[in-house]
């Protein structure tokens, strides 16, 4: 319990820091475009730099939280070396891509999104960026440092579906773009309260997080079968991958709740398609068979 209290003292200091230092980047980031650096920060909102303030404050805490934690090494966490991590890292991508990209075609066949007239394949690299580091930093936070902790007081299912939850959490509360207008040193704070505008649609709640919190529960269920985090870091690839390049060449026609909501990750249908990659996935481990220790 003690080390779920350091977690919980980890996040409330990171959202503080998130909140104070957003402005500071805003202000610096107008600075340097109205100079001429880097002029394409004008066109980013105060909420864009909020949210990288609150991953910012995620890692400058990280280094504190591992010396309160005691965490020297991987091992401390229950992570071993995977000499196999170039299979899992190839295999866990097909098995999130391929289903989401049947359930584009079926969308895309079924009328429910249209192909775009026009494609900047450019504007697809960004993603390819993104799919590289975001899952290797989001895995190491959440199911190598949260989950390995977590996993220290509780039974493995008890602490994937903590994992699970604050994994959910932490991606669904999300404010609104463009919802501040005029910057100013407590806009972070507006900023975090306007992330819960979003219950208040009791449909996007209950399908969003549920997608969201089924993935983490299939990262974690990667993670600990295979005491490494390889495997996870392909599944979380290929699902940013396949879902964000279609945003790019497709743009969605209808909202048909409860089957699909504004996004791929609201609807009974990418909750089919999520099910449907952990089902791959179990299939795959038991093919595999057990790892050496």
């Amino acid at each position: 319990m003690k080390d779920a209290a350091r977690l919980l003292g980890y996040f409330a200091a990171t959202i503080l820091f998130g909140a104070l230092a957003a402005p500071l980047l805003f202000w610096a980031a107008q600075s340097l475009a109205t100079h001429g650096v880097f002029p394409g920060l004008a066109r980013f909102d105060f909420e864009a730099f909020f949210h990288r303030a609150l991953m910012l404050g995620a890692i400058v805490l990280l280094w504190p939280l591992l010396r309160w934690l005691q965490v020297k090494r991987p091992r401390d966490l229950g992570l071993e070396r995977n000499r196999h991590w170039p299979r899992d890292l190839s295999v866990g991508f097909v098995l999130s891509a391929l289903p989401v990209l049947l359930c584009e075609i079926f969308l895309v066949t079924r009328g429910l999104y249209s192909m775009r007239s026009s494609i900047s394949w450019l504007s697809i690299a960004p993603i390819l960026l993104t799919a590289m580091i975001v899952p290797l930093l989001e895995e190491w936070l959440f199911r190598g440092l949260f989950l390995g902790v977590l996993l220290r007081g509780m039974r493995a299912w008890s602490a994937i579906l903590v994992s699970a939850g604050i994994f959910s959490i932490v991606h669904f509360l999300k404010a609104p773009d463009h919802i501040t207008t005029t910057v100013e040193w407590s806009s972070g704070f507006v900023s975090l309260a306007h992330s819960f505008d979003q219950f208040g649609e009791p449909m996007l709640v209950l399908g969003g997080f549920t997608t969201l919190f089924v993935i983490g529960i299939a990262l974690a269920h990667a993670r600990l079968s295979t005491r490494s985090l390889w495997l996870s870091i392909g599944l979380h690839a290929g699902w940013i991958l396949a879902s964000e390049a279609f945003g790019k060449i497709a743009r969605r026609e209808v909202v048909a709740l409860p089957w699909l909501g504004k996004s791929l990750l609201i609807g009974l249908v990418p909750l089919a398609v999520c099910l449907l990659s952990w089902a791959f996935l179990r299939m795959w481990l038991l093919y595999a068979g057990p790892r050496d220790a």
